[in-house]
C-alpha cells in the first residue's frame, strides 16, 4: 500500500495556492507543529504531530518536567491550547481559564473566572466536564456549561462579547469544544437525557451575532436540508424525512444533542459532526427511525445547507450516542486512494465513508465483542443497505417496556465515547482508546417535563464476559479493511484522548492515571507514568525552547468515572456507570492537575 501524507493534511500546509479556509492564524497554528493551536490537533480531527525529538528509541527517558493544579476537582477533559509563549488551560464548571506565560516558569499571565448558576449542574448528565478551548485571531473562545459562549482577548483575558446558546431551565447545557471556520464559531448543545431537541449553531467571530442554526430533527427548513440536493447513501433525502420518522410532534424533543466533535474540510468546505440518542431513552415511546438522531451530517461551514447524511443507528434502543469525531484522511481501498471520513461509534461498529460523497465504504465491528447487531449491510441492492442487522435477544424494543434485556454489549457509553481517537499518516493506523463493557437495559415509560430527566431507562455495566476481564482495550485499526492491527487489554476503560507522532509512538492515559507510551507499530508499550488522578484528558505536545513537551490534564471524573466525581454509590447511579466502575476507587481518588513531559536535558 503506498504511504502517503494525505492530500487534506498537506493542503493545510499550503499558503498561497490553497483557498481560503479560514482566519490566517488558524491556517498558521496548522502548519507549525511546535504549537498546539486546536483540540483535534488540526481541522481533519487527526491529533497527529509532526514532533519527533521524542521518540520510540528515547521515550522510555522521558520525565516530569512540570505541573499545574487547576483547583478543580471534577472530570477533566479536553487538552490545552499551546500558541507561542501562551498555554491556555480550561477547568470543569466553573470552566476557568488559565494563560500560562512558559517563557516565565509557567507565571499565570491571567485568570477568568466565569459567573454561573451552580444550577446547572444538576442538569448536566454524566459529570461536568469541559472539553475546553477554542483560539483564532487573538481570540480565546470558551463556551461555558450554562451555554454562555464568551469571546476573551487571548493577551488579557478581557471579554469582547457573549451570546447565550441555551436555556438550562430546559435542560441544555455544554459540555463540548467550539470550533472556528472562516468568520464563524461552530458550537453545539447538550442535554438529550433532557428531551433537548439538537441543534448546530454558527455565530460571528466578529460579534458573536447568529449566522445559521441547523436542527437535527423537524421540519427540512429548520434542518437546513434540500430534499433534492442532501443525499442520503446516493439518494436524495426526500421531503420531510424527519418529520416523517416521528410519532406526531416527538421530534420536538426528540434528542439528537451536537456534544461532540466538529471536523472541516477546506477542499469542500464541509463541516462534519454527529447528533446524539434519540428521546427518551425507552424507544417504544418513539416508533420509527427517529431521523436525523444518531446521524454523521455534512454541511456548508458558510451556510450550514447540508450536503449528505448516514444514520449510523436508526431507532436507537441502547443510547448509542452518534456524536464521535469524524476523522478526516487520504487513504487506499481497494487500490484507489480515496477521500474518506472515519467514525467509531459507541454502537461498536466503525464506519468509513466517502467524504465527499457520503459514499459508506466499511462498516465493521472494533470491538468483537459487540452483539446487537450482526453486521451493517453492505448490498446497495437491498433494502437494508447501510442498516444495523439488529439481533432480536438484543433489542429493548422488541423486548417490550419494563423487561430487562441482558447481556447487551457494549454498553450505553458505548464501545467508545466522545474520547477522541488518532491517526497516522506514517502507519495509515487509527488509535483508538476503547470500552469493553455490556450492560442489562430496561426501558419504562416516562413523561416528558422541561428541565427534568427524560430518560425512561435503568441500567447497568459490567465487563464484556468471556474476555480478558478489563472494561477497555486500545487498539490500532486498519480503516481500508475495517480489521484491528493490534490490541493492548486495560483493566479499565481508555477514556483519554490518543495523540499520535512522527516519533513512531501514541500517547494515551488511563482511568487509574498512568500516561502511557506506545509503539506506533508495534503497540509494544515503551513508557508508563502515574499522573496524581485517573486521566480522561487528551494528550497533546508541543516545542518549547527548542524542545519537544508532551502534556496531559488528570482529573478522575466523565460517565466512567461521575462516581468518583459526583460521590454517588448507588450502582444504578450515573445513568448505570456507579455500579461498573466502582473498583476505580480503589486506583484512584479525585484530582485535577496538569502534568508536562520531557527528556531530561
Amino acid at each position: 500500500m503506498k504511504r502517503t501524507l494525505p492530500g487534506l493534511l498537506a493542503a493545510l500546509l499550503v499558503s498561497t495556492a490553497a483557498p481560503a479556509f479560514a482566519n490566517d492564524s488558524v491556517k498558521a497554528l496548522q502548519a507549525d507543529a511546535k504549537q498546539w493551536g486546536q483540540q483535534l490537533g488540526n481541522y481533519a480531527g487527526q491529533r497527529y504531530s509532526e514532533l519527533n525529538a521524542i521518540n520510540k528509541d528515547n521515550v522510555g527517558k522521558m520525565q516530569v518536567a512540570w505541573t499545574f493544579s487547576t483547583g478543580v476537582l471534577r472530570g477533566h477533559e479536553g487538552s490545552p491550547l499551546v500558541v507561542g509563549d501562551i498555554m491556555y488551560v480550561h477547568t470543569p464548571f466553573p470552566n476557568m481559564v488559565y494563560a500560562l506565560n512558559l517563557a516565565d516558569e509557567g507565571k499565570i499571565m491571567w485568570r477568568y473566572v466565569p459567573e454561573q448558576n451552580a444550577d446547572v449542574i444538576g442538569v448536566m448528565c454524566c459529570d461536568t466536564v469541559y472539553r475546553g478551548l477554542a483560539f483564532a485571531d487573538d481570540t480565546i473562545y470558551l463556551h461555558q456549561a450554562d451555554t454562555k459562549l464568551v469571546a476573551l482577548d487571548a493577551k488579557t483575558g478581557a471579554e469582547k462579547w457573549s451570546v447565550v446558546n441555551g436555556d438550562p431551565a430546559k435542560g441544555e447545557t455544554n459540555t463540548a469544544t467550539v470550533t472556528v471556520v472562516n468568520d464563524k464559531v461552530i458550537v453545539g448543545i447538550s442535554g438529550g437525557e433532557y428531551g433537548v431537541r439538537g441543534h448546530l449553531t454558527a455565530y460571528s467571530t466578529k460579534d458573536g451575532s447568529l449566522v445559521w442554526r441547523a436542527y437535527s430533527t423537524g421540519p427540512d427548513d429548520e434542518m437546513l436540508v434540500d430534499p433534492e440536493k442532501t443525499m442520503v447513501l446516493g439518494k436524495p433525502i426526500g421531503k420531510d424525512s424527519s418529520l416523517n420518522s416521528w410519532e406526531g410532534d416527538q421530534w420536538q424533543i426528540g434528542g439528537g444533542t451536537t456534544w461532540g466533535w466538529t471536523t472541516y474540510d477546506p477542499e469542500t468546505n464541509l463541516i462534519y459532526y454527529g447528533t446524539g440518542n434519540p428521546s427518551t431513552w425507552n424507544p417504544s415511546q418513539r416508533p420509527g427511525d427517529n431521523k436525523w438522531s444518531m446521524t454523521i451530517m455534512a454541511r456548508d461551514a458558510d451556510t450550514g445547507m447540508a450536503a449528505w447524511f448516514y444514520q449510523k443507528t436508526p431507532h436507537d434502543e441502547w443510547d448509542f450516542d452518534g456524536v464521535n469525531e469524524n476523522i478526516l484522511a487520504d487513504i487506499e481501498i481497494d487500490g484507489q486512494m480515496r477521500k474518506v471520513l472515519v467514525n467509531f461509534d459507541r454502537n461498536g461498529f466503525a464506519y468509513t465513508l466517502d467524504r465527499v460523497t457520503g459514499e459508506l465504504l466499511v462498516a465493521e465491528k472494533f470491538d468483537p465483542q459487540v452483539n446487537w447487531a450482526t453486521h451493517v449491510e453492505m448490498d446497495k441492492n437491498s433494502d437494508q443497505y447501510g442498516r444495523p442487522q439488529v439481533v432480536a435477544e438484543y433489542s429493548t424494543a422488541q423486548n417490550g417496556e419494563d423487561t430487562n434485556t441482558t447481556g447487551i454489549c457494549p454498553a450505553a457509553l458505548g464501545s467508545k465515547d466522545q474520547q477522541p481517537a488518532a491517526f497516522s499518516p506514517k502507519t495509515n493506523l487509527f488509535y483508538v482508546p476503547t470500552n469493553h463493557v455490556c450492560m442489562d437495559y430496561e426501558p419504562f415509560r416516562v413523561s416528558y417535563a422541561a428541565g427534568q430527566p427524560y430518560v425512561g431507562a435503568t441500567l447497568s455495566m459490567f465487563p464484556a464476559p468471556n474476555s480478558h476481564g478489563g472494561m477497555g482495550n486500545f487498539i490500532a485499526w486498519d480503516a481500508a479493511k475495517g480489521e484491528i492491527k493490534w490490541s493492548l487489554p486495560e483493566q479499565f476503560s481508555v477514556w483519554s484522548g490518543a495523540l499520535a507522532t512522527a516519533g513512531d509512538i501514541v500517547f494515551y492515559g488511563t482511568l487509574e492515571g498512568y500516561l502511557k507510551a506506545v509503539d506506533s507499530e508495534t503497540g509494544k508499550e515503551l513508557y508508563r507514568f502515574k499522573t496524581p488522578s485517573g486521566i480522561i484528558g487528551n494528550v497533546f505536545t508541543y516545542e518549547h525552547g527548542g524542545k519537544q513537551y508532551v502534556g496531559v490534564l488528570s482529573g478522575i471524573g466523565g460517565w466512567a468515572g461521575i462516581g468518583l466525581a459526583a460521590g454517588l454509590t448507588n450502582p444504578n447511579d450515573g445513568l448505570g456507570a456507579v455500579g461498573g466502575y466502582a473498583a476505580l476507587s480503589d486506583y484512584t481518588a479525585l484530582g485535577g492537575q496538569l502534568t508536562v513531559f520531557k527528556l531530561p536535558d
